[in-house]
């Protein structure tokens, strides 16, 4: 299975997320999986990349010209795909993926879910989606999208749509298709 990553490219972040990072990487690898990913070297983006590699898997690095330029490109991917722009860049990852795991990340991480999310919400595609957050993150953003709901702004199947994962094992049990989603409730969100 091809699974696209979505995180961060931040230098700034905490070594904890880096270390996510690479831990899924490994595991992408261990399971024979290729990761496709935004075919940088920096921060978690290319600690995924270099886990995989090193882990013995396939890597597909997808990235536009003006990410080169500044000399980020991760040119030890197995592929690397350079195209025009960023909206290139994310239709091509879509095209080359079975399906997403999205790792904590800053607003180009979120801006790659909810374009993956309403697509599939709107039934333009049905690949797993899955978010890996083990410290949090995106509690907010759960909220958030709880509060849409019950506001009446999104359907019911938005939160069908995706998973919400705390370990490393559980996100692959998503996108592997051996567990089930399940919608998050406010009372969940809110304990300690």
């Amino acid at each position: 299975m091809n699974v696209c990553v979505f995180c961060a490219s931040s230098q700034k972040i905490n070594q904890k997320y880096i270390d996510l990072a690479t831990d899924v990487g490994t595991e992408l690898a261990g399971r024979g999986h290729t990761l496709v990913s935004g075919g940088a070297t920096v921060s978690c983006m290319g600690a995924v990349g270099a886990a995989t590699r090193a882990a013995g898997g396939r890597t597909v690095g997808v990235i536009p010209q003006v990410l080169v330029d500044i000399e980020v490109a991760d040119n030890d991917s197995d592929e690397l795909i350079v195209t025009t722009g960023m909206r290139e860049r994310k239709a091509a990852m879509d095209a080359r993926s079975d399906a997403f795991l999205v790792l904590p990340g800053g607003i180009g991480t979120l801006e790659e879910l909810f374009e993956i999310w309403t697509a599939r919400v709107l039934g333009i595609h049905d690949r797993p989606l899955v978010i890996l957050d083990p410290w949090g993150l995106y509690d907010p953003l759960r909220r958030l999208i709880e509060n849409m709901h019950d506001a009446g702004f999104t359907r019911a199947d938005v939160f069908d749509a995706i998973a919400w994962t705390t370990t490393v094992d559980e996100a692959f049990a998503h996108l592997e298709g051996t567990a089930k989603p399940v919608r998050p409730s406010v009372a969940e969100l809110e304990e300690p």
